[in-house]
């Protein structure tokens, strides 16, 4: 089983590229931060990042999600990692807890992801959502914290740059398509 990451800034196309793979035959896991705040939003709190359990649950859903998805395929796609909720932490000043911590150490020594990340570029914009109110400038210093932890453990950026959305998805397809790879 190879599980490729898909990171990048907010707002950078993840979810559409990763549409696409879907709609490809690949198979594509979502990312948890944004259902445990869409989760939260519904359940009437309006900014659950806000609170201290935040990460951890961000980390929670993303262990549930890789443990239990689909193993029939020989290749997954990663909407975000655990290393992606380092950089989230790190950004908001928040300290790296001792459940986050023992993910990474879980996926890094069991080498739960290719070494190789997929990293979306930013579009020269951001725009707000209810799960994502960043401005472009806040997004390009979270682009460079997401860089900064990625190759903290040891990983390989690879770039998708920003464009056409058919040649973001076939760069990506480039890698993941790749026996062995």
């Amino acid at each position: 089983m190879r599980r490729y990451v898909l990171t990048g800034t907010p707002g950078a196309g993840k979810t559409s590229i990763l549409r696409c793979l879907a709609e490809q035959d690949y198979e594509v896991v979502e990312e948890a931060a944004t259902a445990v705040i869409t989760r939260a939003q519904a359940q009437g709190e309006d900014e659950p990042w806000a609170r201290a359990s935040f990460i951890d649950e961000v980390v929670d859903l993303q262990r549930q999600r890789q443990l239990g998805a689909a193993t029939t395929a020989s290749v997954q796609v990663f909407d975000r990692s655990p290393i992606c909720t380092h950089a989230l932490a790190t950004y908001l000043g928040r300290p790296v807890s001792d459940a986050l911590k023992a993910e990474i150490q879980r996926i890094t020594a069991e080498g739960i992801y290719e070494r190789q990340v997929l990293f979306v570029r930013n579009l020269g914009f951001c725009e707000p959502t209810g799960a994502r109110r960043i401005s472009f400038r806040e997004s390009l210093e979270f682009e460079k914290t997401h860089e900064q932890s990625y190759r903290a453990f040891g990983f390989e950026l690879i770039d998708i740059p920003a464009g056409d959305l058919a040649a973001r998805v076939a760069a990506v397809s480039a890698v993941i398509s790749r026996p062995g790879s």
